[in-house]
């Protein structure tokens, strides 16, 4: 079982790091679930993720206090409504438009509810 779950924290840190390059692949989801996966799967990994000098102070923060940071919540938010928008005013299909609304909504609602980062 330990080997499925660095399989996966293996993959989900390279998708991350896709992620940062394509702006339509979410890096932060994927990076946290690295670090859950990593966790189950080795100490080794965890901590290397915890670490890192690009992903672990944000990594840390979630992982010792669920929190997030105010300026990564504002940056979220705002890239949440930008997507809505481009949606919007492509003229996407109101059936997809109103279920990608109720996903977004419910994205930045659980953003904003996490505990903001000290």
């Amino acid at each position: 079982m330990r080997l499925v779950y660095m399989a996966l924290a293996y993959l989900c840190v390279g998708l991350g790091v896709v992620g940062i390059f394509l702006p339509v692949l979410p890096t932060t989801p994927f990076l946290l679930l690295a670090l859950w996966a990593g966790s189950k799967g080795s100490r080794r990994f965890k901590w290397w993720l915890l670490r890192h000098p690009k992903f672990g102070p944000g990594l840390r923060l979630w992982y010792r206090e669920g929190s997030i940071p105010l300026q990564a919540k504002i940056m979220a938010v705002l890239f949440i409504s930008a997507s809505w928008c481009i949606l919007f005013f492509k003229g996407t299909s109101t059936n997809l438009l109103i279920v990608l609304s109720l996903i977004l909504l419910g994205s930045a609602s659980f953003i904003i509810s996490r505990p903001t980062a000290k």
